[in-house]
C-alpha cells in the first residue's frame, strides 16, 4: 500500500508541474503575441503612404524622343527626388518643380529602351513604374574626327560629324553637340556635305587653335530624331585631344618651295614641283589640312579622274584631301623642283625631304597653298577646307546662326 500511495503522490506532483508548464507557456505565447502586435502597430504607423504618381510614358510602345514627367497626386506632400533609370542604370538627369508636385528630365527617352521610374517624398513614401519606349525604325550613326585613337592634333584640325543618313533636324542635333575648351577657345559648327554627299557638321575655332588647348566633344544624341529618312539617334559619343605644335607648312607655287614652320618661325624650307597649271592637274591653293600620314601607297590616276595617267606606289604619302592632293616623295619628277611645277596635282618633293617632312609633321597641320596657277581653294568637304570661308561666312553654316 505504500508502494502505490508514493507511486500516486509522484504522479500528482508530476501533473501539477505540467500545468503550471502549461500555463506559464500560455502566459509567455500571448506575451510575444502581445509583443508582435505593438511592434506591427508601431510600423504601420512609422511606415509612410504610398505616393500617388504618374508618367507621361506608359506601355511597352511609350513614344521615345520626349522628356520623361512624373507628377505627384497624393496631397499633403512633395516629391523629394526622382530617378529614371534604364536597364544598364544609367539615369536621365532632371528637376524637381519648385512647387514639388513635377519632376521632368533634362534629356529625352531613347528608342528601344526600357525605363524605371523611382519617385521618392518628403514624408519617405516611395512609388515605382515602369515602361518602354518603341523601337526605331532607323538608326543613324556617325563618324567623329578626330576619333579616340588620335590624341594630339595640328593647330588647324576640325571637330567633324559625318552622319550616316540625312539630318533633316540640323538645329536640334546641333543643340546636343557640346565642346569645352581649357581656355574658351571661340568657334563655331558649320553644316556641309561631306565629299561622298553625306551630311556633316564641324565645329572650326575662329583662327587657328593655341597650341596646347585641350578639346572635349560631348555629343548628347541618344534619343534625338535626325528627321525624315535620317532615323534616331541611340548612343551618346564623345572624344577629347589635345592640340601639339604650332606649325604650319606654306607652299608657294610661284617659288616652287614648301616651307615648315613651327611658332611662326622657320625651320626648314625645300623645293618642290606642284600641279600642272591650266587644268585639272593643277593644284589645290588656299588652306587645307593634313588628314592622315599614310606612308607608301599605290596611287592610280583613274582614281581621280585623270584616265591612265601613272600608276606608282608613293613613299611618305600625306593626304590634303579627298579627291586626292598629296604631299609625298616623287624622286621621278626630280628635274623639276624648284623650278617647275610639273605634278598631277600633288606637291612632290625628293624622298630625303619628303622622309624629313613626313617625321615633323602632324594630323591636322594647315597646308597654306599660295601664288599662281592653282586651280582654286576646295569646298570645306573636300577633306578639312573651311578654313578657306571667311569667319563670318562660316558662322552663317551653323543650323542655330540661320534659325535665329
Amino acid at each position: 500500500m505504500r508502494s502505490r500511495r508514493s507511486l500516486s503522490s509522484s504522479n500528482g506532483r508530476r501533473s501539477i508541474r505540467s500545468r503550471h508548464a502549461a500555463v506559464a507557456g500560455v502566459a509567455a505565447l500571448a506575451a510575444a503575441l502581445s509583443a508582435c502586435s505593438g511592434g506591427s502597430d508601431s510600423g504601420d504607423d512609422a511606415k509612410a503612404e504610398k505616393p500617388k504618381v504618374s508618367v507621361n510614358l506608359t506601355g511597352s510602345q511609350a513614344e521615345a524622343g520626349v522628356p520623361v514627367t512624373v507628377k505627384l497626386a497624393t496631397e499633403d506632400t512633395k516629391l523629394k527626388d526622382v530617378a529614371v533609370a534604364d536597364a544598364e542604370g544609367t539615369k536621365l538627369a532632371g528637376k524637381v518643380a519648385a512647387d514639388g508636385r513635377s519632376w521632368t528630365s533634362a534629356r529625352r527617352a531613347a528608342p528601344g529602351t526600357s525605363y524605371t521610374v523611382l519617385a521618392t517624398t518628403d514624408k519617405g513614401g516611395e512609388a515605382k513604374k515602369a515602361f518602354k519606349t518603341a523601337a526605331p525604325e532607323k538608326v543613324n550613326k556617325v563618324t567623329i574626327t578626330p576619333g579616340s585613337n588620335l590624341k594630339t592634333v595640328g593647330v588647324g584640325q576640325p571637330l567633324s560629324i559625318v552622319f550616316d543618313h540625312p539630318v533633316k533636324n540640323k538645329a536640334e542635333v546641333e543643340k546636343h553637340l557640346k565642346v569645352t575648351t581649357s581656355n574658351d577657345t571661340t568657334g563655331s559648327w558649320g553644316w556641309i556635305k561631306n565629299y561622298d554627299g553625306k551630311d556633316r557638321v564641324d565645329w572650326r575655332p575662329q583662327e587657328y587653335w593655341k597650341s596646347g588647348t585641350k578639346v572635349e566633344l560631348d555629343a548628347q544624341l541618344n534619343g534625338v530624331d535626325s528627321g525624315a529618312d535620317g532615323g534616331w539617334f541611340v548612343r551618346d559619343y564623345d572624344t577629347a585631344v589635345t592640340v601639339g605644335k604650332n606649325q604650319v607648312v606654306k607652299v608657294n607655287l610661284d617659288n616652287k618651295t614648301a616651307t615648315l614652320t613651327r611658332d611662326g618661325k622657320t625651320v626648314k624650307q625645300v623645293p618642290m614641283s606642284a600641279g600642272t597649271p591650266g587644268g585639272e592637274k593643277a593644284s589645290w591653293g588656299g588652306t587645307s589640312v593634313l588628314m592622315a600620314k599614310e606612308g607608301t601607297i599605290n596611287m592610280r590616276s583613274e582614281t581621280v579622274g585623270l584616265g591612265d595617267s601613272y600608276d606608282k606606289m608613293v613613299d611618305y604619302s600625306m593626304r590634303l584631301t579627298w579627291s586626292g592632293m598629296y604631299a609625298h616623295a616623287a624622286p621621278w619628277n626630280a628635274s623639276y623642283f624648284g623650278n617647275t611645277n610639273h605634278s598631277s596635282g600633288c606637291v612632290g618633293m625628293s624622298t630625303s625631304d619628303a622622309s624629313w617632312l613626313y617625321g615633323q609633321v602632324q594630323v591636322g597641320d594647315p597646308f597654306e597653298v599660295t601664288g599662281s596657277g592653282s586651280k582654286g581653294t576646295p569646298d570645306p568637304g573636300n577633306g578639312y577646307g573651311e578654313w578657306n570661308l571667311s569667319w563670318a561666312d562660316w558662322q552663317a553654316k551653323s543650323a542655330l546662326k540661320s534659325a535665329s
